[in-house]
């Protein structure tokens, strides 16, 4: 798959995506990365451990996360990223569904577009990406990040979700993208109850059905804090067994804050499966 200039090769290993989110209000991460130059040596480091791709997002997506505005969030993102387009080679994904924000951090060197409203959140997204030959996420969510977790409701949430992704794919496809530079994600956590991520989780090879690469982020995800009983800080080992599963499903990138530890996980597993 190309991302612009760079390539990766799916089925090989499974991708690390480091999240960096520069906001001040994450479940996990939330403060930890609001200057530039401590955003930047985190992301670096995320590049030492092992991150394929480092994802940088401006706006909370959390439960009833507020939105901000499209100015603010190029604020918080385009300086970093142009820090890591400037002085890394790795990867580099945007966090957002605004297309003013896409379009300034592909501009500034992102390659991805990670966009949890799968292109339906602002009608200029898809002429953002297809005018930069950019790869996109597509991701499933029932609602918005402040109302999805009120009452998720599904009769089958792994058919259902399988459908919806499908037809995302033929409206991104109708639109002008390519199919080769889609990648999807279930969306775990988003607009789904505890049931629902572990039903989710159990069907993942189902998934492969839509042939694309696939996209799993469990980390520190409050289905994990139920198990153990443990806040997000401590939830890592809990995402380690996540990640672990969801390769043996076939899943092709994880999505992580712990990218030291999961790369070793990822390393294993990837002997065992792959």
């Amino acid at each position: 798959m190309e991302f612009r200039n760079k390539q990766w090769t799916f089925g090989q290993q499974t991708a690390v995506m480091g999240i960096l989110n520069v906001t001040p209000d994450s479940f996990s991460d939330g403060g930890c990365y609001d200057d530039v130059d401590i955003a930047v040596a985190g992301a670096k480091q995320m590049v030492l451990d092992g991150a394929d791709i480092i994802d940088v997002g401006g706006e909370s997506s959390r439960p009833n996360a507020q939105p901000v505005s499209a100015d603010e969030e190029c604020r918080r993102v385009i300086p970093v990223i142009q820090a890591l387009a400037d002085q890394t080679e790795t990867i580099i994904s945007v966090d957002t569904c605004k297309a003013e924000v896409a379009m300034k951090a592909l501009q500034t060197g992102a390659h991805l577009v990670n966009d949890i409203t799968a292109l339906y959140g602002d009608p200029k997204m898809v002429e953002v990406v297809t005018e930069a030959n950019a790869s996109v996420i597509l991701m499933h969510m029932q609602g918005t990040p402040n109302t999805m977790q009120k009452s998720p409701s599904y009769q089958n949430v792994v058919t259902e979700v399988y459908d919806w992704l499908k037809e995302a794919i033929n409206h991104a496809v109708d639109k002008g993208i390519r199919e080769d530079l889609i990648i999807v994600d279930p969306g775990i956590g988003f607009g789904k109850t505890f049931d629902h991520n572990l039903q989710l989780l159990r069907n993942l090879e189902v998934f492969r059905q839509l042939k694309r690469p696939l996209l799993i982020g469990t980390s520190r995800k409050a289905f994990i804090g139920q198990i153990l009983d443990l806040p997000a800080d401590q939830r890592d080992e809990g995402t380690a067994a996540a990640v672990a599963w969801s390769i043996s499903k076939g899943v092709d990138i994880v999505r992580v804050h712990d990218v030291a530890t999961v790369k070793r996980v990822v390393k294993v597993t990837d002997a065992i499966c792959r």
